[in-house]
This record gives structure tokens, C-alpha cells and sequence, in this order.
């Protein structure tokens, strides 16, 4: 949980102000005397001492919005603070417009902390206005464009309201992201969810169709960034998902897992689109891949020699991994 921050601003304590003295504070011990208490700073001590005041008689009011917010801009982590300040927007019937823009504020200043979010999540099944917020989520990914909670409220987003216009442009925009940054995991993790997790939309029932362009598309960006690990997951994920042979992609994985491009190799397989001039090789994504490739096609023997190359040379830092799985593979092949 984020520690309580320090405001900097000269503004009276709930306990100074005259339109706060019909409420009676409680301390957070006040009938304990803990070993280790945490040592807030007197201005988050005193908002939620007249917090706990206020949840203790059960108001809601527009002066608890105000309260709610100033300790949430203090702890944003604070979920008590959150639900008490949904309920209250709820008994005020306040414009969740208002809310909102407020709530555009919040999330980017706390991008990190899961209540703004969870927040916003609720505020949207109200107004059930989903489509602004697409343009909402592309603007805080520009301030972090792997931030978990940003791309998981945009997964619900699409989910809960299931608008084919808020899947229209999902691809694109996906696509956009790593063309930005083609090792952003969030976004491959993203594209796997809008393609392969979330039903069939129009223009996507031929899934044969759908597995070819997916297949291609991971191919051509492995072949811009050769040791990208995002992608070569996204390859392993297409192929697990419709219960496809790994053997259908071994021509391609092959090239990656060879030591130095063929330079005599004058035409270029557009369904295996080789390494860049100058990628490092061997990829140990690839060869990893084609060990398992061998493995599942019972060429155990061929799987081993890969092994022991990662566990020699490419991939040291999980030697132990690399050895456990020859001597599991040697096993294998003596019963």
C-alpha cells in the first residue's frame, strides 16, 4: 500500500475547521495501544480520524466528498475511502460526469494503484456510456504503455459491454502499440485476448483465416526483433490455443535457431521470413522451441543436444532448468 503522503499546501486540519465541529473524530486506536503503530503524517491522521467519525454515524454528504477525496489524494490506496465515497455518490444521485473528469485526473496521477481503477469500473456501469473511454485508456498508456491496470480496465471495458463498435478498431489500435514498441508485452498479451479470449465478432468467424493472418503477423515481427520473447510467446499461444502441432512452424523456427544466416539464401520465404542482417543467433527462444518441437515429434536424442546447448551456452542462467529436462528426456527415452 502506498505510504500516506505529506501535503504541502496550507490548508487548515478537519479538527481546525468550524464546519466540521458537529463531528466527533475517532483514532484509529483509540482503545489499543499497539507495539508498532504506523506513524501517519498529522494531516492524513486527522482526515481519517473525522473519516472514521463520519462512518461511524453514517452520513453522506457533499462535505464527505470532499473529505473522501482529500484522503484518497493522500493514500490513494485507501479502498475504505473509495467504497464509502461510491456510496455517497450514490445516496447524493451526484452527476457521475463530474466524477469522471475527476476520475480522469486521479488516474493518471495514480496510475498504479488498483482502487482508481476498480473505482471508474463502477462509475461506468452506471453511466454505461463506455465508448469515451477507449479515447480515455489510449491517453494513459502514453504515460505508461505497459501499465497493468490500464490495459486490464480496457479488457473489461470491451468485455462487459461487448459493443461490436468498441471492438471495431481494437486490432488497429493493438497494432498501433507495437509498432510503437513491438516488445511491449501488454499489448501482445492484449491482441491474444481481443483475437483468441473474447468470442467471435463479425469478420472473425473463418478462423482458419484468423490462425494464417495471426501466424504471419508474429512471423514478420519476429523477423524485425529476432530475440523478442513477447512475440515468440504470442507464436507458442496461437498454436496452443486451436491445438495446433508446434511442428507446423519448425521450418521457421529453425532459422532462428541456427547460429548465422544463410547469406547464400537469394529468395525470401514470405511464410518464413528469416532473421535480420545482424540479429544475434542463435535466438534461445528458438532454440527452446525446436527442442520442444523435437520432444513432441519423440525426437528426444535431438531435443537433449538443444538442451545442453542452452544450459552450456545460451541460456545459463537456468542451467539447472536445462539439465533437470535432459536428464527427464534421457529418462524417457531408457523406458
Amino acid at each position: 500500500m502506498p505510504v500516506p503522503s505529506t501535503s504541502t499546501e496550507d490548508t487548515p486540519f478537519y479538527a481546525e475547521r468550524p464546519e466540521w465541529s458537529d463531528v466527533t473524530p475517532v483514532a484509529q486506536y483509540e482503545d489499543s495501544n499497539p507495539i508498532a503503530p504506523i506513524f501517519y503524517s498529522q494531516e492524513y491522521k486527522d482526515a481519517t480520524d473525522y473519516f472514521r467519525g463520519i462512518v461511524k454515524s453514517g452520513e453522506k454528504s457533499q462535505r464527505v466528498l470532499q473529505l473522501t477525496e482529500d484522503i484518497i489524494r493522500l493514500n490513494p490506496a485507501h479502498y475504505s475511502a473509495w467504497q464509502y465515497r461510491y456510496e455517497t455518490l450514490i445516496a447524493l444521485n451526484a452527476p457521475l460526469d463530474v466524477e469522471l473528469k475527476l476520475m480522469d485526473e486521479l488516474a493518471v496521477l495514480y496510475l498504479k494503484t488498483y482502487q482508481v481503477w476498480h473505482h471508474r469500473r463502477l462509475l461506468l456501469m452506471l453511466t454505461r456510456k463506455p465508448a469515451p473511454e477507449l479515447k480515455f485508456i489510449a491517453k494513459s498508456l502514453e504515460v505508461d504503455v505497459k501499465n497493468y491496470h490500464t490495459w486490464s480496465y480496457r479488457q473489461w471495458l470491451l468485455a462487459f459491454f461487448n459493443d461490436e463498435e468498441l471492438w471495431a478498431g481494437e486490432l488497429d489500435f493493438v497494432e498501433s502499440m507495437l509498432v510503437q514498441d513491438v516488445r511491449n508485452n501488454s499489448a501482445w498479451h492484449h491482441r491474444f485476448f481481443v483475437v483468441f479470449q473474447s468470442g467471435l465478432r463479425e469478420g472473425e468467424t473463418d478462423r482458419g483465416r484468423v490462425i494464417r493472418r495471426e501466424l504471419t503477423f508474429v512471423k514478420q515481427n519476429i523477423s524485425f526483433a529476432a530475440n523478442n520473447l513477447s512475440a515468440w510467446n504470442y507464436l507458442r499461444g496461437i498454436l496452443d490455443a486451436n491445438k495446433i502441432l508446434y511442428s507446423r512452424v519448425e521450418d521457421f523456427v529453425s532459422l532462428y535457431a541456427e547460429a548465422s544466416i544463410d547469406a547464400t539464401r537469394d529468395i525470401v520465404d514470405l511464410e518464413n521470413p528469416p532473421p535480420p542482417r545482424g540479429a544475434e543467433l542463435p535466438c534461445p527462444a528458438a532454440i527452446e522451441f525446436l527442442a520442444d518441437i523435437h520432444e513432441k515429434e519423440g525426437r528426444v536424442l535431438q531435443a537433449t543436444e538443444l538442451w545442453r546447448s542452452l544450459a552450456d551456452e545460451h541460456d545459463t542462467i537456468r542451467k539447472k532448468y536445462w539439465e533437470y529436462r535432459i536428464r527427464e528426456g534421457l529418462k524417457s527415452v531408457r523406458q
